[in-house]
């Protein structure tokens, strides 16, 4: 555990680990173009962008929900892709 040396306070790694999940996700949505549409691909990027902001709001309210929101972010990557490429037939 890491201590804030102004305030003395414990520092919470959960927000880092939350921020490591969006950053991997975000390489997933923008590599998605091999497979899926540019629309497609866009609309991904935009909830990747609202999951993001949501992400950096909880960072001092809500530390371990960052780590929920990063995994969301890759269920909802998987779910439009993998669902998509079966639905569609993207490839």
């Amino acid at each position: 555990m890491a201590l804030d040396p102004a305030t003395g306070e414990v520092v919470s790694p959960l927000p880092f680990a939350g921020l490591v999940l969006m950053a991997s996700s975000f390489f997933l949505n923008a590599a998605s173009g091999v497979i899926a549409p540019w629309w497609v691909v866009v609309g991904l990027l935009l909830i990747w962008v609202a999951l993001l902001l949501s992400c950096l709001r909880a960072w001092t309210e809500d530390p371990p929900r960052t780590v929920w929101i990063g995994i969301a972010s890759i269920v909802v990557w998987a779910v439009v892709v993998i669902g998509g490429g079966i639905a569609f037939g993207w490839s």
